[in-house]
């Protein structure tokens, strides 16, 4: 299956949080971040997941936000540190690739946001993702 989603993050389930309705799924990425997913409890039963299951994780492009140094105080858990490798700006949008260890993510950010974080290719930055906008996929 070929996706549009362009944020595709390979890892290992590490626990499985169940609720009543969602699920929450931390992951290990292959880089060694860790990340947490929210999916629907029956999304962790179709997929079977479990600690040690093999996943990817999916993000949009535009469910990624930036900020220029962690963020304390916020209830966004995915924090993944990262360099961006390739910047285009163009009249209302910014396309933003960020170099995190074991992958890739881009963000679909404003102009406005890029100018104002002062990003440019090099520069060190943190990508900021809700756990409710990460979904998963096995093989």
């Amino acid at each position: 299956m070929t996706l549009s989603i362009r944020n595709q993050l390979p890892g290992t389930v590490t626990t499985v949080q169940p609720g009543e309705v969602m699920a929450a799924v931390k992951i290990r990425l292959d880089g060694g971040q860790d990340l947490t997913a929210a999916i629907t409890s029956e999304a962790v039963e179709q997929l079977a997941l479990a600690p040690g299951a093999t996943v990817r994780a999916l993000v949009k492009s535009t469910e990624v936000s930036l900020a220029t140094n962690r963020v304390d105080g916020l209830s966004i858990r995915n924090q993944l540190p990262g360099t961006i490798t390739h910047l285009t700006i163009g009249e209302v949008m910014a396309c933003v690739k960020v170099a995190v260890d074991g992958g890739e993510l881009t963000a679909a950010i404003t102009k406005d946001a890029a100018t104002d974080l002062g990003l440019f290719v090099g520069s060190d930055v943190v990508a900021l993702i809700k756990s409710t906008e990460v979904s998963l996929a096995t093989a």
